[in-house]
């Protein structure tokens, strides 16, 4: 480098010196020349054109970064809208739900005047070889005793209480194998015994036995408690027969019975305290 500038300096001051002059010049005699003011104007032409592009792609740059702020603070706008949409959404079906519930249970108020109910949450489920059970959060301090029924809100039987604590309550279920309930088939009015089987435990269903001998079945026949001796109130529905069979002795026949009942969604129930006995 150092030879470099000993040969070439003087070469290369020689022409920066050209090249400043001739500028000056030019500078000079640009406003009394017409011709110099010409060769001014083609000389600084390329530098006034790039100067004028890159004043427009910084102007163009500027007000791309101004709307793209702009979508920016739109589009979160947006998505907040639109959370808060879903979760309005979200609270009307709750509502909404929640309000069929209640309009069900008013109905079933209306159509049984003679029951006093006490809701209730489910706090656990067991199930083994020989019991079908729930769990609810009420007891002897919302006056909850043994033997009260527990339905649905749509008046379905889900069991009767067996066990109560002070603020919790034990429901062998319909199914469960040591129910026995005075039934009645809707259809005919005629009276049988609905009761907890064993096998049928297992599959969700229980037995309907103690049938008349001329009785005559039909598949999805309703069965509804009898209401006979008090214990329990009358026309809560115990489920639907799905199938008749025979016993083992080969002379008399039963019913096998599906719950109305999902055991396996239910999450509130109604607890029958109290009732009228209607003859």
């Amino acid at each position: 480098m150092r030879d470099f500038w000993e040969k070439h300096g003087v070469r290369i001051l020689a022409v920066a010196v050209v090249i400043a002059v001739a500028l000056s010049l030019l500078s000079f005699f640009a406003t009394t020349s017409s011709f110099l003011h010409n060769a001014a104007g083609v000389v600084t032409a390329p530098f006034r054109a790039a100067g004028e592009a890159i004043s427009g792609w910084v102007e163009d740059k500027t007000h791309y970064y101004r709307d793209y702020t702009a979508l920016l603070e739109e589009n979160q706008a947006l998505r907040r809208e639109v959370a808060e949409l879903r979760a309005n959404a979200r609270q009307a079906e709750k509502d909404r739900a929640e309000n069929a519930l209640l309009r069900t249970l008013l109905e079933l108020r209306r159509q049984k005047r003679d029951l006093q109910l006490e809701s209730a949450m489910i706090l656990d489920r067991s199930e083994s070889n020989w019991t079908a059970a729930l769990t609810l959060n009420r007891g002897t301090a919302h006056d909850v005793a043994v033997n009260d029924c527990v339905i649905s809100a749509e008046g379905y039987l889900i069991g009767v209480v067996s066990e109560v604590g002070h603020n919790w309550c034990t429901v062998l279920t319909v199914v469960d194998t040591s129910t026995e309930l005075g039934a009645m088939i809707f259809r005919t009015g005629d009276l049988a015994i609905a009761e907890g089987d064993f096998t049928l435990m297992g599959e969700g269903k229980l037995k309907l036995s103690y049938l008349p001998p001329a009785l005559h079945l039909l598949e999805g026949d309703h069965v509804v408690t009898s209401g006979l001796g008090g214990y329990f109130p009358s026309d809560l529905v115990i489920g639907t027969v799905s199938s008749v069979a025979t016993d083992d002795d080969g002379l008399t026949q039963y019913a096998v019975l599906s719950p109305l009942v999902d055991f396996d969604s239910l999450t509130e129930v109604f607890i029958i305290k109290d009732f009228a006995i209607i003859d």
